[in-house]
């Protein structure tokens, strides 16, 4: 019999998507499932993104540009002009989403056997990617108890090697909806620069900063030109995760010449999505306003009823729209199963990201979940009554 790959046995699976056949039989049981598992928001798409696609006259749907249309682009670049970085279409490669967007970064960047440092809890998908390039994720631990904030620079300096060739963030984050500072992002362009590595940050949730709080994009910061790799999509920002249309910003022409080798290789990114995404860039000041304002009650819903179940611990997020949650059980990946294949409350039971998929380093992470406020308020303290019920059951 043919034997499958080392890569490919090692390839994680998603912590976000590996419970989807529990939850699929929990339906067909009869029982409602709230799902708080993935990052996929209830928002309404902006209608002239609709409409865009809707109305057009197309007769022949041909392929796009390799990089996107320029037209795109320079719209794209204006967007980003308003939120304080600078520049040209010629420093952007559309993609199918964010996830094709990091391979052909990861791709240009690294060889086999290199090393990217991460902060964990990380996006879980970095994982994948990085298993499928060969490369070595080399994880720094954020903690909890800090909520989650950017670990020592010296932590940093210890793990960077000969094969380190970048540092990535998410900022905000996913899993954990830590925004980093300015101050924080300053000295991570610091250790980069002293040590000539890439900074990558995946900014997509860029919009969703709270409390007061701004986003600082590595691309707005003097001196980074050659260092900093910029990872974007509309998935979260317009609500349009179907549309699988991201793409890549740097200022360094070697990086982007290099990077559309990979998209020429894949031939372009979708015309539909892209004309969709395009007429998106219209989207009113107001839909964000209104769109910020709903995920700030929905993270002080979810917050408050999290603090009101014995033995749970909670971070505080100040971006994005994720929590990490601390849960007075063993191993929450035995937990978000049986939450799904054992129990439910009046035929009602809820959908979690097991944390361990979102560290690589072994056993942390163990007595967390991830949770997704991307559901109304009522529905929202509906799923955290369920999942006390369900923890005095488990722990019985």
């Amino acid at each position: 019999m043919p034997s499958i790959s080392n890569k490919g046995t090692q390839m994680p699976s998603s912590p976000i998507r590996k419970l989807v056949p529990y939850a699929e039989d929990a339906k067909k049981r009869g029982t409602k499932v709230f799902h708080l598992n993935i990052g996929q928001p209830d928002i309404k798409t902006p209608q002239v993104a609709l409409d865009a696609v809707k109305n057009n006259n197309i007769k022949t749907l041909s392929y796009a540009r390799s990089e996107g249309s320029e037209e795109y682009r320079i719209k794209l670049a204006n967007y980003y002009k308003k939120n304080n970085i600078y520049v040209s279409a010629n420093n952007i490669i559309a993609t199918t989403g964010g996830s094709e967007a990091l391979l052909f970064t990861i791709g240009s960047i690294t060889d086999p056997g290199d090393e990217i440092i991460i902060p964990e809890p990380f996006y879980a998908n970095y994982n994948g990617f990085s298993t499928a390039s060969g490369v070595k994720v080399v994880p720094v631990i954020s903690k909890i108890e800090d909520n989650f904030a950017l670990p020592k620079i010296e932590d940093f300096e210890k793990l960077i090697t000969k094969k380190t060739k970048a540092i990535l963030i998410c900022n905000p984050g996913n899993p954990t909806g830590y925004l980093y500072s300015k101050e924080e992002i300053e000295k991570l362009k610091q250790i980069v620069l002293k040590h000539d590595l890439f900074l990558i940050a995946d900014e997509v949730y860029r919009e969703f900063t709270y409390d007061g709080l701004q986003h600082t994009s590595i691309m707005s910061l003097d001196g980074l030109e050659q260092n900093a790799i910029v990872i974007d999509s509309v998935s979260k920002r317009y609500s349009m995760c179907g549309a699988r249309i991201g793409c890549i910003v740097s200022k360094n022409d070697d990086f982007i010449a290099t990077a559309i080798k990979f998209a020429q290789a894949r031939l372009s990114p979708p015309t539909y999505a892209l004309i969709a995404s395009e007429a998106a860039l219209e989207t009113p000041q107001s839909y964000f306003d209104d769109v910020k304002a709903e995920y700030v009650e929905r993270r002080n819903t979810l917050i408050k009823e999290l603090q009101k179940i014995d033995g749970v611990k909670v971070a505080n997020p100040k971006g994005a729209f994720y929590c990490v949650a601390e849960l007075p059980v063993k191993d929450t990946d035995d937990f978000a199963q049986w939450i799904l294949e054992k129990f439910n409350d009046n035929n009602e039971t809820v959908m979690v990201a097991p944390a361990s998929g979102f560290y690589s380093t072994e056993g942390e992470g163990k007595n967390q979940i991830r949770m997704a406020y991307v559901l109304n308020k009522k529905d929202l303290i509906r799923s955290v009554e369920i999942l006390k019920e369900a923890l005095k059951q488990y722990n019985s």
